[in-house]
């Protein structure tokens, strides 16, 4: 008899207990979470990950196939230097006609000093100069068409090199790697299954630092500003609480009704402000447990 009433007792102390409400807000801890997906299409034929796993920034957990990448690249490559052998150089093609006008030129000067010798006349002078002036006007426009011919092949060249741009991207693209330090939460593929672009293979998260979305009563937002410290607490069941050191970094500029899962310290109020609190995970805290928390003045109070 003695031991029922005990257990009664507990029980009343603890139902005051948990109808005294320690807490100014409660809400449930969620992370930033990243769902990686394929950038590539192909097979998948390495993959290297686990649900649960401790990622780098970077790190490489998978290919895809980039067997038709790499054919289409070296065929590429072919077509680029087959290519650039067409053009040509415009000081030897435009050596002859050089040499001629070189040769009229001295011929000028010789005419030059006859005539000033008085041993020739001036039109065979007007005649060489007749004739500089046609290899020169032939030399430039040989030399005008070769540069354009040049300036085509290198705009295919150009355009080789992009489509090789192109490529090595998608080849980049191909290795599945994860874009921030975290543990990895869901898988979404396994090896040998077929990657498109766009398909989801991996969800990952930091857990380093978990956030407590909380919600607050209009009332209770006066009294709240970005960076201020509050007390979070969490209950471990048998182990107890656990409370924690948190920021708050976010307040919401909208009401919305109050979701059922959660409870504000005015139960009557139907309309609240979400915040978000900060915290530093010590690697008790989970996604989708529910927290409380305290909130305190600037001087810790």
């Amino acid at each position: 008899m003695k031991k029922i009433s005990l257990v009664i007792i507990a029980v009343i102390l603890a139902s005051c207990s948990r109808n005294h409400k320690d807490y100014d807000a409660s809400g449930m801890f969620e992370a930033t979470e990243i769902i990686v997906s394929a950038e590539a299409t192909g097979k998948i034929i390495q993959w290297d990950i686990t649900e649960g796993q401790q990622v780098t920034a970077g790190q490489t957990l998978g290919l895809i196939d980039t067997a038709q990448l790499y054919f289409s690249k070296l065929q590429i490559l072919q077509n680029k230097s087959q290519t650039a052998t067409r053009k040509q150089n415009i000081i030897v093609q435009l050596a002859a006609i050089q040499e001629q006008i070189n040769y009229q030129e001295n011929e000028k000067q010789r005419l030059q000093r006859l005539i000033q010798a008085n041993a020739a006349n001036t039109k065979q002078l007007d005649d060489i100069d007749a004739q500089i002036a046609v290899l020169q006007k032939q030399y430039a426009a040989q030399r005008e068409n070769l540069e354009k011919s040049n300036q085509a092949v290198s705009d295919n060249v150009s355009l080789f090199d992009t489509q090789l741009e192109q490529i090595n991207d998608q080849l980049m693209k191909s290795w599945i790697k994860s874009p921030i330090q975290g543990t990895v939460l869901v898988k979404y593929t396994e090896y040998g299954e077929v990657a498109v672009v766009g398909k989801p293979l991996f969800k990952v998260a930091n857990l380093d630092s978990l956030y407590l979305r909380a919600y607050v009563t209009s009332a209770q937002l006066t009294e709240l500003k970005l960076g201020q410290q509050v007390t979070v607490m969490s209950d471990f069941g048998e182990r107890g609480t656990r409370n924690y050191e948190g920021i708050i970094t976010w307040i919401s500029t909208s009401a919305e009704f109050t979701p059922k899962t959660i409870q504000t310290k005015d139960e009557r109020a139907n309309l609240v402000y979400a915040i978000k609190i900060l915290v530093k995970n010590d690697g008790y805290l989970k996604i989708g447990m529910y927290g409380d928390v305290k909130f305190k003045s600037d001087t810790g109070k």
